[in-house]
């Protein structure tokens, strides 16, 4: 082989490297700018939003829905204040935020209560702006007991759930661990400018904004990261990564998809 072919092949060959090279920083470019400006994933590690968030589940949050505050990028930098291109969180979302307590700290709950509502919970029926919240009866609901205790214990017990209705019309799922608990009757809160409300569908299991020194409170509208959209992986939390061979029966097929309401 000639010299002059020796050199084209070396070429042929450094091409193609830069060329793939080209497409990976390409791809991760595009992977962070998504990540950043328009879907952030997240997973579910406890049980505060069961029924409709399960632990386990993996799921797409939209940064773009409330626009961006400091808190929507990595670290929190300090680069501005308040919000830009933004919308208020709706009655019903359920949303990822920081912590108010501390803000390396990812939560999920649900907003129940605006700025300038009232809210209080009596004899577990949630009250807004002195107005009962329609709450009906459904069958109950079947999961692990560690949905309403802590630890490990994954035998299956049966919870009351109960659909509850939104002023606005939202409606979702709640569950009722326990009778004449702490969090069945409350104060009335009295939600301040540019906060919010936040609570948990598993009502007994829940730190949330009804629980004096929870850390959560009032949130404000800058530390909400986005509105948790759809659910694209979910699997059992009982599975381990030791026992791979498991894993097609441990994964809950039907939650790929979901939307979450």
């Amino acid at each position: 082989m000639s010299s002059d072919a020796n050199v084209k092949d070396k070429d042929a060959q450094s091409g193609g490297f830069m060329d793939t090279l080209r497409v990976i920083i390409h791809a991760l470019l595009l992977a962070v700018f998504i990540r950043i400006f328009l879907y952030q994933p997240f997973n579910i590690p406890s049980g505060s939003m069961i029924p409709t968030l399960l632990v386990g589940d993996y799921l797409f949050v939209s940064k773009f829905s409330y626009g961006y505050s400091k808190h929507a990028f990595p670290w929190s930098p300090d680069i501005f204040e308040g919000r830009i291109f933004g919308s208020n969180p709706e009655r019903g979302d359920v949303a990822v935020f920081k912590l108010p307590s501390n803000t390396s700290e990812n939560y999920i709950k649900r907003v129940i209560g605006l700025p300038g509502d009232r809210i209080q919970m009596i004899d577990g029926v949630l009250n807004i702006n002195g107005e009962a919240v329609k709450r009906e009866r459904i069958e109950d609901f079947v999961g692990p007991r560690s949905a309403c205790e802590s630890g490990t214990n994954y035998t299956d017990v049966v919870i009351p759930r109960y659909r509850e209705t939104l002023p606005n019309g939202v409606s979702y799922d709640t569950l009722d661990c326990r009778t004449n608990s702490s969090a069945d009757d409350t104060q009335v809160f009295v939600v301040p400018e540019n906060r919010f409300f936040m609570m948990g569908d598993n009502r007994d299991n829940s730190s949330d904004s009804r629980v004096p020194h929870s850390g959560v409170g009032y949130v404000p509208r800058e530390n909400f990261i986005g509105r948790a959209d759809i659910i694209f992986f979910s699997i059992d939390e009982t599975a381990s990564w030791f026992t791979p061979w498991r894993w097609p029966m441990e994964i809950r097929w039907s939650r790929f998809l979901d939307l979450i309401n």
